[in-house]
């Protein structure tokens, strides 16, 4: 019988802890384990969440935003009636997504976006729709749908802008943990006539924050193959394959300031204008202890199938020769990733060595090699230490929990 205040794991990990024990006399077994269960508890895609917002008016007009509708009798103004045709989302697709295979087609829900949410599923996700009468909380224990239940909240050109209590649950969200995917249209792309278009949307909610993101106020089509690699983030180049090339119809670009968030980065730009911050295509940034994403046009996720009364393309598969799949889904696993970083406490309060995203950081003075083994004990990568600041990519290790060793101190590191 446990009794209060004792640990209780599963026999395999005990092994673990005292593998790691035995392997690293430094390594306390309290830290063991409370490393262990970090992982165990915020790496496992089993338990990861994604939600699709179904309230900002996603599916007014020609858009169909939704993973799966059962019923289409949404008329969008500057409020939701019942008394249209559009998409209706509803919190859980049908049929269940636990009938999903590796080959189920995308025509399992009905939705513009279930071609995304079915792949979601199929990387091990739990899909959900915030519908429209559901509220944007962060917090609450009454709301089922609150935010702080899921990884990752995606909104496809909001149409509708978001009331100061939800922009504070948002940002509230993504500043302890949560991961946002902020998708755009073009300016002038007001579908319902609320005196709102998606970038103005997108602003307001970032304007007094520093994100490092602004929307742009731009209309225009293009094929992009400005694409900067940056392996480290996965996006660019990730577990759904490298992204060459995306399509713009009508979409905007986006200006991103590294200055006010030194995290926010680019990875698509205009063609010929990696180097201008003012003319990005998608962007990420750390916030907090979150993430997001951001991308300017909503045409990309479009699978080309959902609502019966409107004119829906392929922009998922077929545009840009399969490569939006490639990068939506690449940012939807980086944004589903854990951002807290396992370390045990010596090495946390010295900050001296830490791995963010795959990538191996150092910051303070040190001569010592950097030594990485795997849980067996044996020596995989051992990096010389000749420089303060070193930034060293870790992709080339299989995926896995690996042990690294600096100056005596000993810390697991989750590689993804």
């Amino acid at each position: 019988m446990k009794g209060k205040g004792q640990w209780s794991l599963p026999f395999f990990c005990w092994k673990i802890v005292i593998l790691l024990s035995s392997k690293f006399p430094g390594m306390k077994s309290k830290n063991c384990i409370v490393l262990l269960l970090l992982f165990c508890a915020l790496n496992g895609s089993a338990q990861t969440k994604i939600l699709f917002d179904c309230g900002k008016a996603e599916t007014a007009g020609n858009a169909d935003w939704v993973v799966d509708a059962d019923v289409h009798n949404m008329y969008w103004g500057p409020f939701a009636q019942l008394s249209g045709t559009e998409s209706n989302g509803q919190r859980f697709p049908t049929p269940a997504q636990s009938g999903i295979t590796s080959s189920t087609p995308e025509t399992y829900w009905t939705g513009a976006l279930s071609y995304w949410g079915i792949d979601c599923v199929k990387q091990g996700y739990t899909v959900e729709s915030l519908p429209y009468t559901a509220p944007i909380t962060y917090g609450s224990t009454t709301n089922p749908q609150d935010l702080s239940n899921y990884s990752v909240f995606i909104v496809d050109e909001p149409n509708l802008l978001f009331t100061t209590t939800e922009k504070t649950a948002i940002l509230n969200y993504v500043q302890n943990g949560g991961s946002l995917f902020m998708i755009s249209d073009h300016t002038l792309s007001d579908r319902n006539n609320s005196g709102a278009d998606s970038p103005i949307i997108w602003n307001d909610l970032l304007t007094s924050t520093t994100v490092g993101i602004a929307f742009n106020l731009n209309s225009f089509s293009e094929n992009s193959t400005s694409i900067v690699s940056s392996g480290a983030d996965s996006i660019s180049t990730g577990q759904y394959g490298t992204v060459t090339q995306v399509l713009w119809s009508d979409g905007t670009d986006l200006t991103i300031n590294n200055t006010t968030n030194p995290t926010v980065r680019g990875v698509v730009f205009r063609n010929g204008m990696s180097n201008n911050n003012a003319k990005v295509m998608f962007a990420y940034a750390h916030y907090g202890n979150g993430k997001i994403a951001a991308l300017g046009d909503s045409s990309p996720p479009d699978d080309g199938t959902g609502d019966p009364n409107d004119n829906l393309y392929d922009g998922y598969i077929a545009d840009a020769n399969g490569n939006h799949r490639k990068l939506l889904m690449n940012a939807t696993i980086w944004l589903a990733k854990n951002t807290i970083t396992t370390v045990d406490e010596e090495t946390l309060l010295n900050g001296e060595v830490y791995v963010f995203d795959n990538t191996l950081i150092k910051h303070l003075r040190g001569n010592s090699p950097i030594l990485i083994y795997d849980l067996s004990g044996k020596l995989i990568k051992e990096i010389l230490n000749e420089k303060d600041v070193v930034e060293i990519p870790l992709n080339d290790l299989s995926s896995g929990i690996y042990i690294l060793r600096y100056e005596g101190k000993s810390k697991l590191i989750p590689i993804n």
